[in-house]
């Protein structure tokens, strides 16, 4: 009951902070029809400098940490971004009247990872003083790429293998009425499935790769990175970046709060099964982000900070480079469903539910 109390207690404090607080008075400002509007070409700009500015500390922090201590929770990043792919392809993709292909898109995007979110985690981490390696927001690319190469080839294949069955249909069709209604082997292979010039000529993963490297949001956060490795930094960080970083995030929460809402009517679309898998996956997602982070806690000594980043990335969902990867990936999944399920609901769950829960379940566990 203590345990339960102490962290209702820390839980409800974090609600308090500047940055969901920016969160949630975007919100009521859309609530009430309010004409505040940030112009996108600013919004682009302060997510630009974020996540140059959390690139930069993690590839200063790298240059001088273990490379070593970073091999568990990268491990277990690359298999927490598969694996909430394959969550959602079979929670959300059997749902009555859900299609595989959107359900499968949906699961990618909410296993690609947010940058502002990433970046509000990290921002209330130094509010609360909580330690946590600088290169914990490097474990980014190492769920972001593989959770989107996952998803585009996981659909690709289901779509293959939908033509594929087509195929074979018309085919046994054919000999059926050819042979007057005796099929002939001929046409047919291995597993039922024709041989066919329709067929997938197979799913190429360097395009998935390189689309997901291009994008404006892992750009800026790599190239952050490499600047911070392979340059001396420091003056222009600690001078610049660092002292303007908790000001524009909070003019980031605020058009995020003001995008949910306005995004609340798409969710009408696409049904109330998304809306559950928005509400709870990122929960979800977060939890066993949590619970791995803590293996490598026990094993190498990664901090409760740095599990804490761990499933802040895992319950988020991109809002920049997963889009356009996933549109440009699997043409056929409506953009209203993955999109509408993330921005309307998750990312909001992601920030004001999941941040102030995994905090808080860190400092109860911490003691």
């Amino acid at each position: 009951m203590d345990f339960l109390s102490e962290f209702l207690t820390l839980f409800l404090g974090k609600l308090q902070s500047p940055t969901l607080g920016f969160l949630i008075g975007g919100m009521v400002v859309a609530a009430v029809n309010s004409r505040l509007q940030i112009p996108d070409p600013i919004y682009k700009f302060i997510v630009f400098m974020l996540l140059i500015k959390v690139g930069l500390s993690g590839g200063i922090a790298i240059r001088n940490a273990n490379l070593v201590e970073m091999l568990l929770p990268a491990a277990f990043a690359v298999l927490i971004g598969i694996v909430i792919v394959f969550i959602g392809r079979y929670t959300l993709g059997i749902m009555p009247k859900v299609k595989i292909v959107d359900a499968i898109a949906t699961a990618g995007l909410f296993g690609a990872v947010s940058g502002s979110t990433l970046a509000a985690g990290l921002t209330i981490l130094e509010t609360e003083g909580i330690k946590f390696e600088p290169w914990a927001a490097a474990l980014y690319p190492f769920m972001d790429i593989p959770a989107l190469v996952t998803a585009i080839v996981l659909a690709s294949l289901y779509i293959t293998k939908q033509k594929q069955r087509r195929a074979a249909e018309e085919q046994l069709n054919k000999q059926l009425v050819a042979a007057g209604g005796y099929p002939s082997d001929k046409g047919i292979v291995a597993r039922g499935y024709p041989q066919s010039d329709t067929a997938d000529e197979g799913v190429k993963i360097w395009p998935i790769i390189q689309e997901s490297l291009q994008g404006s949001a892992l750009s800026a956060l790599l190239l952050g990175l490499a600047l911070g490795l392979l340059t001396r930094p420091e003056s222009v960080y600690e001078s610049f970046f660092n002292p303007l970083f908790r000001g524009l995030l909070s003019i980031l929460m605020l058009v995020m709060g003001m995008e949910a809402t306005a995004r609340l009517g798409e969710l009408r679309k696409v049904g109330q099964w998304y809306a559950l898998y928005a509400f709870f996956a990122p929960l979800l997602h977060g939890f066993i982000a949590f619970g791995l982070g803590m293996i490598a806690h026990y094993i190498t000594g990664f901090s409760l900070g740095g599990v804490v980043l761990l499933a802040v990335i895992a319950a988020s969902s991109s809002d920049i480079s997963g889009p356009p990867t996933l549109r440009a990936g699997i043409p056929s999944a409506n953009p209203s469903a993955y999109i509408g399920s993330s921005t309307a609901v998750g990312t909001p769950v992601a920030l004001a539910l999941g941040i102030p829960l995994f905090i808080g379940l860190a400092q109860v566990l911490g003691g």
